[in-house]
């Protein structure tokens, strides 16, 4: 690993606010130079040529809306059955089950699209950014913080449209929870709780308890299954230890509750839940971050947890405390019965006991009695034209995309914050810019892996 990509430049550059003032003038600008020839000569009525990472499940989802109106020119897939199925539907396509094979042909095509588990994404993002080449990619954006990191700065680098597939954020609901909150509906705020009823992970007997649907895997099996004869284990594992093969890997969701593939619950559900308070209030890099629930299972996420940020002052709003919750984990309030119990829900806590709840599909203000003669603030956010139509739209045009890596990058590495925190067992002070926790060195271990022989982001 090459030690000096350990160094960044200082995180408030990633923020979304700074990265979309200065958009709006540079990519128009852009369009005419910086860009890469296919953005400087497309036109909306032209179609991109598309490669496709991921064919199955999300990626089936993803491939369908891309190629609705583009060219899909590439599928690659370590599953023969999802990739002989996308085959079908796309049949010019040219097919691979390898994707470093298929990133050796970046002149076929002039966007990439990845969907593979998340211990791969960065295998397929990196190397299609640095060719200059549009990315969509799967939430969460990357495997691990040190991952989401290099996304982040080659995406500045490259001047390319980037989306991650937070697909709420396209959603008016979300759109009128950010306008009443940075209106002062309620006041300053102070504290965020965002909570999941998820608890996908190591079970507690707890969790058990509540969730007794879930099989309760506790450890690595050390006994070795036959895999399928459609599945290429070996490139499905990539740049992962290798594991014997195992069905308590595959099918997914399975592998995501295992660190070696995935993060659990956190960095997967944070994506669309954080997502909120993150564009409300103009987060990216936490100050200190410390986490809490069972023992840290050296092997396993864990289904139950939670995790608290704190954040710096920024603009018109003060510091401010926001807390993640999953499983069986809940916030106070709801236990208290202060708040209605939905299963997953944000609550944004502001001055003179007011308070926000949304989720993905409706929201109120709390207490209501303080809000009966409240009137909506004006609609300044207007609607999406589609998640995926907005990267798409701006693969053609230059225009900005409203989850771009410089976005979505410092969102994950926040949400992976919330795991290394956890697995550390202690109260982290991070300094973003070095990527350094400085009063808990040994906990710089869980920002990054080794990968096997033969995978590397060099």
């Amino acid at each position: 690993m090459n030690s000096k990509r350990t160094k960044h430049p200082a995180v408030p550059s990633f923020s979304r606010r700074s990265f979309l003032a200065g958009s709006g003038s540079a990519l128009a600008g852009t369009v005419l130079g910086g860009f890469p020839a296919i953005v400087r000569g497309q036109g909306l009525t032209e179609k991109l040529n598309v490669a496709v990472i991921g064919t199955g499940g999300r990626g089936g989802h993803n491939l369908e809306q891309v190629g609705a109106t583009e060219n899909i020119v590439a599928l690659c897939d370590v599953n023969l059955r999802n990739l002989d199925a996308a085959g079908k539907r796309f049949p010019m396509a040219g097919r691979y089950q390898d994707m470093r094979r298929m990133l050796e042909k970046m002149d076929d095509f002039d966007a990439v699209v990845v969907s593979t588990t998340e211990h791969t994404h960065a295998f397929g993002v990196l190397p299609a950014l640095r060719a200059k080449k549009h990315v969509y990619s799967e939430k969460p954006l990357s495997r691990d913080v040190y991952e989401a990191r290099l996304i982040t700065e080659a995406a500045r680098s490259a001047g390319v449209a980037t989306q991650m597939g937070t697909q709420i954020h396209a959603g008016d609901n979300y759109r009128r929870v950010v306008e009443l909150v940075q209106s002062g509906a309620i006041g300053q705020v102070s504290e965020v709780h965002v909570w999941v009823g998820r608890a996908w992970g190591w079970q507690s007997s707890e969790d058990s308890k509540a969730h007794g649907d879930i099989v309760d895997v506790r450890d690595r099996p050390k006994e070795a299954m036959t895999p399928p004869k459609y599945l290429d284990w070996d490139l499905w594992v990539g740049p992962a230890p290798m594991r014997p093969y195992h069905d308590v890997y595959f099918p997914g969701p399975k592998w995501y509750r295992w660190w070696d593939f995935g993060n659990g619950t956190m960095s997967d559900l944070g994506s669309h839940w954080n997502d909120l308070p993150f564009w409300a209030l103009d987060l990216d890099a936490p100050l200190t971050i410390e986490a809490g629930g069972p023992e840290p299972h050296p092997e396993l996420a864990p289904a139950s947890m939670w995790a608290r940020y704190t954040y710096a002052a920024r603009g018109d709003r003060g510091s401010l405390a926001l807390t993640w919750y999953q499983g069986t984990e809940k916030p106070q309030t709801w236990h208290e019965g202060g708040i209605p119990k939905w299963g997953s829900g944000v609550l944004f806590v502001g001055t003179d006991g007011r308070m926000l709840l949304s989720d993905y599909g409706k929201h109120m203000l709390l207490p209501e009695e303080k809000f009966k003669d409240f009137e909506a603030p004006e609609q300044t956010i207007p609607p999406s034209i589609g998640h995926h139509q907005e990267w798409l739209h701006a693969c053609k045009t230059g225009a900005p995309t409203t989850c771009h890596f410089g976005y979505s990058g410092p969102l994950t590495e926040a949400n992976h914050l919330g795991n290394v925190a956890f697995r550390a067992g202690t109260k982290l002070e991070w300094n973003a810019a070095e990527m350094k926790f400085p009063n808990a060195p040994a906990a710089e271990r869980f920002l990054k892996r080794d990968y096997r022989d033969g995978w590397s982001l060099t």
